[in-house]
This record gives structure tokens, sequence and C-alpha cells, in this order.
């Protein structure tokens, strides 16, 4: 009884905080719509210039206050096991950082771009928008989301390619009676796995990508 009390306390802190985040087509989050295919190729040689989606920007957000609340939400009231796993499998630089170095393994050089005019100004050889969505367990959800793409322009701003990977996930609900803090734990952690999934499956399209070209 007394951790289905503290996760109704968590649940309740989590709905008037968070909202999932609002996934935007391509179109309206990046901005950078080719005019036709580029005939550019991926290279292990080449230098990348990397711009963060709105998408991506608001994802972080999102992430951010959601591993805040886990982290400093009912600090002494909540199961120290069921509070990390909500810490694990929340944490806003895992996906990026996975992301950029992916992309650093890849290619000779990668840099990230506040604005589209401070790349173009640096010319590099390609053009990246990393675009980034989550949706993790809330009272009102239970479906798991990670979607991942990165989509590669030429140096005129010509598509050339893109890389993604992509879970869905549908989680029975945590904020149940009778289920243990270790077994409720065990659950929230696998939002983790959702994401770590979808960036296995980016590494591989990847990878496929470059050795096409």
């Amino acid at each position: 009884m007394r951790t289905f009390t503290q996760l109704v306390l968590m649940a309740l802190m989590l709905g008037t905080v968070l909202a999932a985040p609002v996934y935007a087509d391509d179109a309206q989050s990046c901005h950078l719509l080719p005019i036709a295919g580029s005939t550019t190729s991926l290279q292990h040689t080449q230098t990348v210039g990397v711009l963060y989606s709105e998408n991506t920007l608001d994802n972080l957000h999102y992430l951010e206050r959601y591993h805040a609340m886990a982290e400093n939400g009912a600090r002494n009231a909540l199961d120290g096991r069921i509070r990390q796993a909500f810490v694990n499998s929340s944490d806003p630089e895992l996906a990026i950082d996975w992301l950029m170095s992916s992309l650093r393994s890849t290619f000779l050089s990668v840099t990230a771009y506040d604005s589209l005019d401070a790349l173009v100004q640096a010319h590099p050889d390609v053009v990246v928008m990393l675009d980034t969505h989550n949706q993790l367990l809330t009272p009102r959800n239970s479906q798991v989301q990670a979607r991942f793409v990165a989509t590669f322009y030429d140096a005129n701003l010509q598509y050339i390619a893109k890389a993604e990977g992509s879970v869905e996930q549908q989680m029975a609900s945590v904020w149940v009676h009778n289920k243990a803090a270790p077994e409720i734990a065990v659950q929230i952690e696998r939002q983790r796995d959702v994401q770590l999934t979808a960036l296995k499956q980016f590494d591989a399209s990847l990878k496929s990508l470059v050795a096409a070209g």
C-alpha cells in the first residue's frame, strides 16, 4: 500500500508539470526543404555541420523537466529504487550524446551550430538536421516512444538521405495496486531500453548509408 501511495504522489506531480511533446513533421520542424535531390554521397572524409530541429529543442526541455521531477519531486517519500528508475530512464543527454558520438565516429569532423547562418558560414561538406522525439510514462500515457532522425543535405542544402531509428512500446501501467517496488522499477527502466534500441537502429541506418556511398 505504501508503494502505491508513493506512486500516486509521483503521478500527481508528473501530471501537473508534464505534457508529452507534440511531434511536428519534417516540413514544420526542419525548415530545410530541398529543391531537388543531391548527387552527393556520404563519405567518411566529409566535414559535417549539425543543427537541432525545433522538435529536438522541445524534446530536450521535456526530458529536462521529467528528469528534474524524478530527481527532486517527493524526494523523501518515494522508494529509492523507483526514483532511480525514473531518473535513469529520462536522462536528457543520453540520446544527444549518443547521436553526436555516432556522427563523430563516422565522419572526419562534426560540429553543432546554433543557427543555419553560422553553419553556412563555416562551409561544412554536409549539413545534418538532427530531429529527436521521446514520450515517457505518465499517469495519462503508457505508450513509450523514441524516434531519432538525421537528415543529410549537401553544401547547397539539397537533400541527400536520412538515417533513423524509431521504437514504440505499449507498457502496462505502473500506477496500480499490489506491485512490489523492484517490479515497478524494472518496468520503468524499460523506457531507457526503448531509447537504446532506437539509437542502435540509428547507428545501423547511418552505417548503411555511408557504406552505400
